[in-house]
C-alpha cells in the first residue's frame, strides 16, 4: 500500500512539475523556449530572405530590389520578435515602430530612386560573377542581423523597467537622426534631378555642412536605438552594442564613405571648387564650413573622422615652386 501511495505521489508531483514548466514556457512565448533571445530565429529568417533576393538577382539579372530587400528585412525580424514574444511592452513597441518607420522610408526611397535611375552601378562588376554576388548578399544578411541586435534582444526580453532618462535620450537621438537622414536624401535627390546640376557635386542644404549627412543621420538613429535599449540589458546582452559599432565601422571604413569619396574624387578631383569644398566640409558630422576649414588636421583626423585614405584618389595639387 505504501509503495502504491508513493508511486501515486511521485506521479502527481511529476504532473504538477510538467504543468508548471508548460505554464512557464507559455509565459516566455513559443519562440523563447527554443531560442531565448530569438537570435537563431532572426538569423535563419534573415538568411532565407536575403537568399531569396539573391536568387532573383542571379537568375533575372535584376538588382533594383537590393536596398529594398535590406531595409524591409529589418522590419520583418523586429516585428517577428515582438509578435512571438507577445509582451507588447511600451519600450518594445516604440523601438519596433522606430525600425518600421526607418525601414519603410529608406526602402521606398531607395526603390523609387533606383527605378528612376535605371540601374545600380554597384553591380556593374557583379552581375556576371556569381561568387562576388553571393558575397554581397551574405554581407547584407550579416549587416541586417547584427545592426538589429538591440531591437531583437529588447523584444525578446521579459524585463520591463520603468522609463529612464536614457530612454528619452535614445528616442531624441533617433528622431534627430531620422530627420537628418531623410532630409539629406531628399535634398540630394532634388539636386540630382535638376538638369542645371548635371556634372556637379551636391553642396546644398545639409550637404553644405557635411559631405555625408545621410550617413551621419543613419549612424545617429541606430545609436539612439541602442541607448534606448540599455535599461533592459543585463550581462552578456550588452554585447548588442556590436550592432551600432558594426554599422559605424561599415560606413566609415568599408562600403559607405570610402567608396563615395573615391568616386567623387575621380570625377571632380581636378576642379578647384570641389577641392575647396572637400577641404572646408566635414566628412560626417555637420559643422559650419568656416569652422571646420580652420581646424588643425590632427583634430579633424582624431575627432571628426577625416581619415587620409578618404583622399587617396584626389589628384595632388601642382607644386609651382619646383
Amino acid at each position: 500500500m505504501d509503495e502504491v501511495y508513493s508511486h501515486f505521489s511521485a506521479n502527481k508531483m511529476a504532473v504538477a512539475k510538467t504543468k508548471r514548466n508548460i505554464a512557464k514556457a507559455k509565459s516566455y512565448g513559443m519562440g523563447t523556449v527554443i531560442d531565448s533571445h530569438f537570435l537563431v530565429l532572426t538569423a535563419i529568417v534573415t538568411i532565407g530572405y536575403q537568399f531569396l533576393f539573391f536568387v532573383i538577382t542571379a537568375l533575372l539579372k535584376f538588382d533594383k530590389v537590393t536596398d529594398f530587400a535590406g531595409s524591409t528585412n529589418f522590419i520583418i525580424i523586429s516585428v517577428l520578435a515582438l509578435v512571438l514574444k507577445g509582451s507588447w511592452h511600451f519600450r518594445q513597441i516604440i523601438l519596433t515602430l522606430f525600425v518600421v518607420l526607418w525601414g519603410l522610408r529608406l526602402g521606398l526611397f531607395l526603390l523609387f530612386r533606383i527605378l528612376q535611375w535605371g540601374e545600380d552601378r554597384r553591380f556593374d562588376e557583379m552581375r556576371n560573377n556569381l561568387g562576388r554576388l553571393a558575397m554581397f548578399w551574405t554581407f547584407q544578411a550579416v549587416w541586417v542581423w547584427a545592426v538589429s541586435l538591440p531591437v531583437t534582444v529588447v523584444n525578446a526580453s521579459s524585463r520591463n523597467p520603468f522609463l529612464h532618462v536614457v530612454d528619452i535620450i535614445g528616442w531624441v537621438l533617433w528622431c534627430v537622426g531620422f530627420i537628418v537622414e531623410g532630409t539629406a536624401d531628399q535634398q540630394k535627390l532634388r539636386f540630382k534631378q535638376s538638369s542645371e546640376n548635371r556634372g556637379r557635386w551636391c553642396n546644398v542644404g545639409l550637404w553644405k555642412c557635411s559631405r555625408h549627412p545621410n550617413y551621419f543621420g543613419e549612424i545617429l538613429l541606430w545609436w539612439g536605438i541602442f541607448v534606448a535599449s540599455t535599461p533592459v540589458l543585463k550581462g552578456a546582452e550588452w554585447l548588442v552594442i556590436i550592432g551600432p559599432i558594426f554599422l559605424t565601422l561599415l560606413l566609415l571604413f568599408i562600403s559607405g564613405i570610402p567608396l563615395l569619396e573615391d568616386s567623387a574624387d575621380k570625377k571632380f578631383g581636378n576642379v578647384d571648387g570641389y577641392r575647396l569644398y572637400k577641404k572646408r566640409t566635414s566628412p560626417l558630422i555637420p559643422l559650419p564650413p568656416p569652422v571646420y576649414g580652420n581646424l588643425p588636421t590632427w583634430f579633424k583626423t582624431t575627432f571628426l573622422f577625416e581619415f587620409p585614405f578618404y583622399s587617396r584618389n584626389l589628384p595632388q595639387e601642382p607644386n609651382w615652386s619646383q
